[in-house]
């Protein structure tokens, strides 16, 4: 059974992987083996997640990205391939999030300004990904990393559920057209989750009263808890468990 999530020698790649849930699923995958390149724009999280993430003894790589540039994805996948050879894993999951500006006042550049990293930079991300796999041969596995905002309404935040939504279409789409070359792909459906997206959100007085009390473990989520559901995806290549959306919220969507 070890043996089935022992990640030596696989190579994954996490955009948005300097903080918050892609530093928690980079984790999981340094623990159980894999060499890991994480893509990000700030240069100083990103020395200091590679520092965090080398101590388990893999090989490290952070680069800047802005996956929303797709110039600067083909270069990023370009540098990544030289240091470490191939991609067995993507997952997409750099994003940024709306104002907050309610519907009626929000413009149209600031939903494109969402839209362009969470829905483009993702697509971007990954086909380039998915390129690779299918030229390289022997599969491999995509992942967006998606939200509860697509299930539930999000008011003053419809611009992040609509890219949400899309990434989660485009996971579908790759899950059935790949799947003849050995590529699996899913979303994870994130719940609450302490990131610093999110957090100043999460604390904030009313927002605790009102929400916290509906999570059942009585908690938000952290980063940590994506590290398990990372290697399991990361080692399904080929396997017969794909297109799923894998709800992580502590239970809040069903409670």
């Amino acid at each position: 059974m070890t043996a089935l999530f022992d990640l030596t020698g696989h190579v994954a790649l996490v955009t948005g992987g300097n903080s918050g849930i892609g530093l928690g699923m980079a984790d999981g995958l340094a623990q159980c083996g894999a060499d890991v390149c994480i893509w990000g724009t700030n240069a100083e999280r990103n020395e200091a997640a590679a520092t965090q993430l080398a101590a388990h003894g893999t090989r490290v790589h952070a680069l800047r990205c802005d996956v929303g540039d797709e110039d600067a994805v083909t270069a990023g996948f370009a540098e990544t391939l030289e240091r470490f050879g191939r991609v067995d894993s993507c997952f997409a999951n750099a994003g940024v999030n709306g104002s907050g500006a309610r519907f009626l006042d929000t413009d149209l550049a600031d939903f494109r300004r969402v839209t362009r990293v969470n829905l483009e930079g993702a697509f971007l991300t990954l086909r380039a990904a998915a390129g690779h796999m299918v030229e390289r041969g022997g599969g491999g596995v995509l992942v967006g990393t998606s939200s509860v905002s697509t299930v539930h309404g999000a008011p003053r935040n419809q611009a992040y559920a609509a890219s949400k939504a899309g990434l989660t279409a485009i996971i579908k789409g790759c899950a059935v057209e790949l799947a003849r070359h050995g590529i699996n792909a899913h979303s994870i459906i994130a719940g609450w989750t302490e990131t610093p997206l999110a957090s100043p959100a999460l604390h904030s007085e009313a927002f605790e009263r009102n929400v916290l009390k509906r999570m059942p473990q009585r908690r938000w989520g952290e980063p940590g808890d994506f590290a398990r559901l990372a290697v399991y995806l990361a080692a399904g290549i080929g396997g017969f468990h794909t297109g799923d959306e894998i709800v992580v919220d502590g239970a809040y969507s069903i409670f």
